[in-house]
């Protein structure tokens, strides 16, 4: 069986990747600055694919210590491109919808030129078009959801910033038919339906049956965070559209299957 390894494999899409024919390598596994142990790791599992996910997505951390975002964001991407390569894998990584300012006020396509604000952004800028094939994703949720859902804190959100939100296990399905095709270049992947942060906290609340208005509406500027947010950063598909592949559904299609889990 054709092997495909996943960094970043602690995280919530490496999580979702899961399966039979993938090898989950998480940073305690596989530290993808330090090249020599990425060629090591490459040449002792010989995948097919590589799906790279590993990266540094604290973004406020990143915004204090832009070395350590670009080496782990960029130079670690070179690393796990260069030793797949050197083995024949074909190579799909993430990267972010933080590439962008978000100043336009319509979705933005592959072809659209990037202007990060923040540090993260810049440096996943610099990891791109390395692999084979760069998914961009936006507003990736997963353990959010059960922490909204489960949560006595209050519930915050910000009414300013508007994107897609992306459930992991979508994305994931997605990145599969990635290994499968070997498409090349820059391709925008999201869930379908765009919100506001404060919006899509209530639509968790709403698919459980619970009160949406325990959620409160704040702005970006009340969280008084280092790095800068594009406060619009929507990604339109299209790419995938004009190839004809199934977009991802509305997230709250997704979200009640979630629920009911």
């Amino acid at each position: 069986m054709a092997v495909t390894l996943v960094t970043g494999g602690g995280g919530q899409v490496g999580r979702a990747l899961a399966g039979a024919d993938t090898l989950l390598l998480d940073h305690a596994a596989l530290d993808i600055t330090d090249a020599n142990a990425v060629k090591a790791a490459l040449d002792a599992h010989r995948p097919a694919a590589v799906i790279h996910c590993g990266a540094w997505t604290n973004v406020d951390a990143c915004e204090s210590d832009p070395d350590r975002a670009f080496l782990v964001n960029e130079a670690g991407t070179r690393n796990v491109v260069e030793a797949a390569h050197a083995v024949g894998a074909y190579v799909v990584a993430l990267s972010t919808d933080y590439v962008f300012d978000g100043t336009k006020t319509e979705p933005y396509d592959e072809g659209d030129e990037p202007n990060p604000l923040s540090v993260y952004g810049r440096s996943k800028l610099a990891g791109e078009g390395i692999a084979d094939a760069t998914v961009r994703t936006s507003w990736v949720r997963g353990p959010l959801i059960e922490w909204i859902l489960t949560t006595k804190d209050p519930l915050r959100f910000v009414t300013d910033q508007t994107s897609n939100p992306t459930i992991a296990s979508d994305l994931a399905t997605k990145l599969r038919w990635f290994v499968a095709q070997r498409p090349t270049g820059i391709w925008h992947v999201t869930n379908q339906g765009a919100v506001t942060a404060y919006e899509f906290a209530r639509a968790v609340l709403e698919a459980a049956g619970a009160d949406p208005n325990r959620v409160e509406p704040i702005t970006t500027n009340e969280l008084n965070r280092p790095a800068p947010r594009p406060p619009y950063s929507v990604l339109a598909n299209q790419r995938l559209a004009d190839s004809g592949e199934q977009l991802l559904p509305d997230f709250r299609e997704s979200l009640k299957t979630l629920v009911r889990r």
